[in-house]
C-alpha cells in the first residue's frame, strides 16, 4: 500500500458548482463518477483531502452549521461509495480579508502538508479554477484540471500552461493516477 496523497477541490469537482453557492445540504449533488473516484484512490492506498473556499460564511449566505451539514452529506455520500476523506479544510474568508489560507494563497495546501505530515512537492491537486492551479503551483505541488465545474472556462483562460494536466473528470484523473 503507498502513502501517496491528493488533495481535491470540493465545488466543481466533487459536486456540482453554483453560481449562488452550495448553500445547504440539499444543494450538495456530487457529480457522476466523483464517489466512485474518491473510493478508487481509497482502495489504491492514496490519502485524500479536500481544500475548499467557503466564503458563503463570511459573506452571510449560510452558516457553519449549514456547511457543517454539506460535509456531514458528502462524508457519508464517500463512505457510502466505499471512500474516505482523510482531511478537509476550508476557508472561510472573503477575497477582501486578504488571509493566508482562500486559494490561490497556499495556506490551506500547507496545512493539509502540515496535518498530513507529507511534503506537496509533486502532489497532485485536483482542481477547476486558476485559483486551484496557482494554489497548487505556490506550494509546488502539481495541478491537474478537470473540466467539470468551471473547468471548461479556466482551459479557455489558459494562455500556455504545460505544467497543467487536464482530465474531463475526477474519475478520469483517478485512473490516470491509480492506473485502475
Amino acid at each position: 500500500m503507498n502513502n501517496q496523497v491528493v488533495i481535491l477541490d470540493r465545488d466543481g469537482v466533487i459536486n456540482h458548482d453554483s453560481p449562488d453557492y452550495i448553500k445547504n445540504a440539499d444543494e450538495w449533488h456530487p457529480i457522476a463518477g466523483s464517489l466512485e473516484a474518491i473510493a478508487r484512490f481509497k482502495q489504491a492506498g492514496w490519502r485524500v483531502a479536500i481544500a475548499s473556499n467557503q466564503a458563503g460564511i463570511a459573506r452571510g449566505l449560510f452558516s457553519q452549521a449549514d456547511l457543517d451539514a454539506i460535509h456531514a452529506r458528502m462524508l457519508a455520500a464517500v463512505k457510502n461509495a466505499g471512500g474516505e476523506i482523510d482531511l478537509l479544510v476550508y476557508c472561510p474568508h472573503r477575497p477582501e480579508d486578504h488571509c493566508d489560507c482562500r486559494k490561490p494563497a497556499p495556506g490551506l495546501l500547507r496545512e493539509i502538508g502540515h496535518r498530513l505530515n507529507v511534503g506537496l512537492q509533486g502532489v497532485p491537486f485536483v482542481g477547476d479554477t486558476l485559483k486551484d492551479i496557482n494554489a497548487a503551483r505556490a506550494v509546488g505541488a502539481r495541478p491537474l484540471l478537470v473540466r467539470t465545474g468551471q473547468g471548461e472556462a479556466t482551459l479557455a483562460a489558459l494562455d500556455s500552461a504545460p505544467d497543467v494536466a487536464v482530465f474531463s473528470d475526477l474519475a478520469a484523473v483517478a485512473d490516470h493516477l491509480t492506473g485502475q
